[in-house]
């Protein structure tokens, strides 16, 4: 089949223009409107859905065909992304030798709009067979596909955004929205929190910027400490040997009572002639900004740009010391 050539907009032609711009809004209005008409049937079967891949105790292994397929992928990477462990399985390439990677525990998510795919229904046979369990996204229920499944949820739409009602698009953007729905409902069901989520994610930066400040701080000998009455010429000592610019003043019972930076020596240099009996309670900041050890690194930088400071006390709940974050901390963050 011979295809027409491209031919590049006609900037002069103002009726081409507001055609495919309405075009563009119409299929928009068209996938939006699918995804709505979803909402009315998540009902207790879409629970039940969630139960059984909850109860689970292999891998959820997500497949399909052609674009399809490729929700499919989608699926399985959203629910590893969120805690659940998920694979995707080409159907074809399981009936030639990968269906071993499926086994009686895991639970298989088929998508298929029409119900039909021959690879898929091939493979649904061989995992009944096996006893594994199975869910089917579909835009037809009564298909061999749906009505052979252990669960079917209903992901059928009007038409196509297509123009011509025959390219896969608002079919596939309902079968996206229900498998996202499974997977983050799962997720809240599991209990997935941001600390989850950052784990998952080391190497990118939505994992960055959920790192938490204990696993960016120093602590123990690190810390830069002095007690209230040391001399001022330990403080500047410890401030040196640390190089923070600043240094941490606590009780015997580590509990924070102040800092004492860089800025407060200047400030006590301006106004006192003689320091030989100034101590670390003359010259330090009290109450001191300071965060705990489960703060975002990116709030305790925020914290940071708004007071412009170089450097937090981290203290627990009973306001012991328990590290110090510093500015050069976050820079591998990537939060700059």
């Amino acid at each position: 089949m011979n295809t027409p050539p491209l031919t590049a907009r006609d900037p002069t032609d103002a009726s081409q223009r507001d055609t495919e711009l309405a075009l563009a809004k119409n299929i928009l209005r068209i996938e939006s409107e699918a995804v709505k008409a979803l909402i009315e049937r998540i009902d207790d079967l879409f629970l039940d859905a969630v139960d059984l891949v909850s109860v689970c105790q292999g891998r959820v292994i997500a497949t399909g065909m052609g674009k399809s397929g490729i929700i499919a992928r989608k699926l399985a990477a959203t629910l590893s992304s969120t805690g659940t462990a998920a694979y995707f399985v080409h159907p074809a390439e399981a009936l030639h030798g990968d269906l071993g990677a499926i086994q009686t525990t895991d639970v298989v998510v088929s998508i298929s709009h029409s119900g039909e795919t021959p690879e898929l229904v091939r493979l649904l046979e061989m995992t009944r067979r096996l006893g594994v369990k199975t869910i089917a996204l579909t835009g037809t229920p009564n298909s061999p596909l749906g009505t052979n499944s252990d669960i079917v949820l209903d992901c059928g739409v009007q038409t196509e955004a297509c123009p011509l009602n025959l390219a896969p698009t608002a079919s596939t953007t309902a079968a996206l929205a229900v498998g996202d729905a499974l997977a983050l409902v799962l997720a809240h069901r599991n209990g997935f929190k941001e600390a989850d989520f950052a784990h998952l994610h080391p190497g990118g930066i939505l994992g960055k910027r959920l790192l938490r400040v204990d696993q960016l701080m120093h602590a123990g000998a690190d810390i830069p400490t002095v007690t209230s009455t040391a001399l001022f010429s330990e403080v500047i000592k410890t401030m040196s040997a640390a190089g923070f610019g600043m240094t941490c003043v606590q009780d015997a019972d580590d509990v924070l009572l102040g800092i004492v930076t860089d800025g407060d020596i200047r400030r006590c240099l301006i106004n006192t002639t003689t320091f030989e009996n100034k101590t670390a309670r003359d010259v330090m900041t009290q109450r001191p900004h300071n965060v705990k050890p489960d703060t975002l690194a990116v709030d305790a930088l925020n914290l940071m740009e708004q007071n412009r400071i170089t450097s937090l006390p981290v203290t627990d709940g009973d306001g012991k010391l328990y590290g110090i974050l510093h500015l050069h901390d976050l820079w591998q963050t990537e939060l700059f």
